[in-house]
């Protein structure tokens, strides 16, 4: 299986052939020498000790038969060398509804422009009430409207909060199909937007399990668009006032701010979708380990909740991969994050 390089390029869709049940059984023994990752680290599983790599297939294959559906995924470990290894590569090339991780590459082609002096973070755009759209987000419960508000705000909204009225104000500085564009030149097959009848509004589209960890691993390694742009977006992704149901729900505060996570929630004609994807980054603020998580044909359909079996899935796996990244250093990668904790601000 190919390893995600930072600069790699996605694979094509393999026809329909499954792999859903192949998880990247040859990658224990090059997981195993992860920087930072000891024998002691490694926990007891029915009598024996397992290999970091093994115990995160382990946990996901527990977790994916519990929760049921379909699961499509792509979990890789960094190595000591600063190179991405499969752990779990289960049907990975799969073309799904990313739904609102898709906001990430929404975000990205955003940012693009903004590298490139056509936009800038600090640009306002005025919200009007015609454009407010419910489901998840802020902007619908103002109940008036008419702010200016600046790309970096409804950016914020959309990745934080996952903001659906803050999609169609990324609609307005970048169309449907120059979002494609931009996509399509950074190397993205399958991860595109769907387009409407106005140029300015789209349907979020489908991506890969593949795609989008080549996307977090650039984003990570600070590749996929200028250093200050990947900051920018981590800097939301990681913050901890964002999502916790799923991957970071059984963290402290600390923990969390080490991992920069997207969720989707939908369904469809196959049943419920719940979606998680992102990076977690070890003791010295270098990306571990990436995830993309893909479940579809669920049931329990309008629970969008933390009850939701996928989305528990989702909270135990991320425990179980935290422990195996917690003490990781990487000193082959030179892009980090920096690892500040939180403090209370009490006004004033």
């Amino acid at each position: 299986m190919t390893n995600a390089l930072p600069n790699a390029r996605p694979d094509a869709v393999t026809g329909g052939i499954s792999r859903r049940t192949a998880i990247a059984l040859g990658a224990g023994a090059a997981v195993g020498a992860v920087a930072g990752v000891t024998p002691a680290a490694a926990a007891p599983e029915t009598g024996l000790v397992t290999a970091p790599a093994d115990r995160i297939r382990r946990a996901y294959e527990r977790q994916k038969a519990k929760a049921g559906g379909t699961w499509h995924s792509h979990i890789t470990l960094v190595d000591a060398a600063g190179v991405p290894q499969p752990v779990v590569a289960d049907d990975a090339d799969h073309v799904t509804k990313g739904y609102s991780v898709q906001k990430l590459a929404v975000a990205t082609a955003v940012m693009d422009k903004i590298d490139r002096g056509e936009l800038q973070l600090g640009q306002k755009l005025d919200l009007p009430a015609d454009i407010i759209l419910g489901g998840s987000g802020i902007y619908f419960l103002h109940t008036v409207w008419g702010d200016q508000i600046t790309i970096a705000n409804f950016l914020t909204a959309m990745l934080l909060l996952s903001d659906n009225t803050a999609v169609r104000m990324c609609g307005r500085v970048v169309p449907a199909l120059e979002i494609n564009e931009i996509l399509a030149a950074k190397g993205f097959t399958h991860t595109r937007v769907e387009p409407v009848a106005n140029p300015n509004r789209f349907f979020l589209g489908d991506t890969t399990p593949r795609e989008m960890h080549d996307l977090l691993w650039r984003l990570a390694t600070k590749t996929l668009l200028t250093p200050a742009s990947c900051d920018f977006l981590l800097g939301i992704l990681r913050w901890i006032n964002g999502y916790h149901d799923g991957i970071r729900r059984s963290m402290s505060s600390a923990e969390r701010s080490r991992v920069a996570t997207k969720y989707g929630a939908d369904f469809n004609t196959l049943g419920a979708s719940r979606h998680e994807a992102g990076v977690m980054f070890g003791a010295d603020g270098a990306p571990a380990l990436v995830y993309g998580l893909f479940a579809e044909g669920l049931g329990d359909l309008d629970n969008y909740g933390a009850t939701h079996p996928a989305v528990e899935a989702h909270a135990v796996l991320g425990r179980a991969m935290f422990d195996v990244v917690e003490h990781v250093t990487t000193p082959a990668i030179t892009a980090r994050q920096t690892l500040t904790p939180f403090r209370a601000v009490d006004g004033g």
